[in-house]
């Protein structure tokens, strides 16, 4: 089993392309079209790589949770990455700084940032190809 795609409704979906781009620029546009969700119209696109990719919808109304706060919804999503700081750097060069990290552990490194939306994305490189090791609840 593996997940395919996630489904995010935002406001206007150029700003989390281009967001996402830089930490994935192999990614490209797979699909895109227009529709109706329960009779509003909105335009889709579905951004990614052959087996994955982020479906973006767009005419999403209101804001996204606050993440300070324990509103339920999504808190972020994570993926995981080969060169972390390759992520980090790209980011840098765009002006937009973590929100959370970066953090390094005995098998890992993460970080966290925020798109223009409001979603949080955790970017994760593995130092270990050991399961025990990489996933440490104890560290």
């Amino acid at each position: 089993m593996r997940i395919e795609h996630i489904n995010l409704v935002v406001t206007e979906i150029e700003p989390t392309m281009a967001f996402l781009k830089i930490a994935f620029p192999h990614w490209k546009i797979r699909g895109q079209g227009d529709s109706h969700w329960y009779g509003k119209p909105r335009t889709w696109l579905h951004f990614g790589e052959d087996d994955f990719y982020i479906a973006l919808s767009n005419n999403g109304e209101g804001k996204n949770r606050d993440l300070t706060k324990h509103d339920p919804g999504l808190a972020h999503i994570g993926f995981v990455v080969d060169d972390l700081d390759g992520v980090i750097k790209r980011y840098h060069l765009q002006g937009i700084a973590p929100s959370q990290g970066p953090t390094e552990e005995l098998a890992r490194k993460n970080v966290y940032f925020i798109d223009p939306s409001g979603l949080e994305f955790e970017f994760t490189q593995y130092l270990s190809d050991i399961p025990a090791e990489r996933h440490n609840y104890d560290a």
